[in-house]
């Protein structure tokens, strides 16, 4: 069964999804932006604030809305293709039972021990970024445990030691001094461009993790035929 190809078409998914769910968003914030229709004729305000600061600041919030779908989206496909590849193998799922002290650190470190044992693979030749994997986790699980009063999501303490220098943060964070407690805790942003560099990363881990999987497989078979001689 090739599960990177299914894996591939809901990469795809999340990243149309991400253009076409944001567009009216993004559209808007340009409008108000640049002053043009329907935004080139602002109501008589005496506040001093922005024209159409109330439809600015909603647009945001929705494009940040659609991000955190996407990321959570992205996170539930890569834990599927673990999952998938278990199944395949064993007919009970043993990686949680095995490895019960790696998957307290997250599923992708849990089934990195797990795999990494039964197929033999060599983690330190990945191509991809696994920080930054386990980053799309941590995101998604704080957007399923988000504040009702507030709109926006910040990482908490224990991710910050972590990744003192978060992957998904706003521009005007990512120079913001780690040690520096004066500062709030950096606001999660799922941008366009973050969110298509991690589905990248995504895409590279599962296509080298599935060629190293049937790599094995294919000299567990060999070694089985050789064993068992001709018949």
């Amino acid at each position: 069964m090739d599960v990177y190809f299914f894996f591939k078409q809901r990469t795809d998914l999340i990243r149309h999804f991400y253009d076409a769910a944001s567009a009216p968003f993004v559209e808007t914030k340009r409008c108000i932006d640049r002053g043009v229709p329907p935004f080139d004729d602002p109501p008589y305000d005496e506040s001093g604030e922005p024209a159409f600061l109330a439809e600015w600041l909603q647009a945001d919030v929705e494009r940040e809305l659609v991000g955190r779908a996407a990321v959570s989206m992205l996170s539930e496909a890569l834990k599927q293709f673990f999952v998938t590849w278990e199944r395949l193998t064993w007919t009970e799922r043993p990686c949680a039972k095995c490895f019960k002290k790696a998957f307290e650190s997250g599923f992708i470190t849990g089934y990195a021990a797990c795999f990494a044992e039964a197929f033999d693979v060599d983690w330190s030749t990945c191509p991809a970024d696994m920080d930054v994997l386990k980053q799309v986790v941590l995101a998604r699980n704080r957007a399923q445990h988000s504040d009702l009063v507030m709109d926006h999501l910040s990482h908490d303490e224990k991710a910050l030691q972590a990744y003192p220098r978060p992957f998904f943060v706003r521009p005007e964070d990512e120079e913001l001094d780690p040690n520096d407690t004066s500062f709030l805790s950096p606001t999660i942003h799922i941008s366009r461009e973050k969110l298509f560099e991690a589905i990248e990363h995504a895409e590279r881990l599962t296509s080298w993790l599935q060629q190293r999987i049937e790599e094995h497989r294919h000299k567990q078979w060999t070694k089985r035929q050789a064993d068992d001689g001709p018949s």
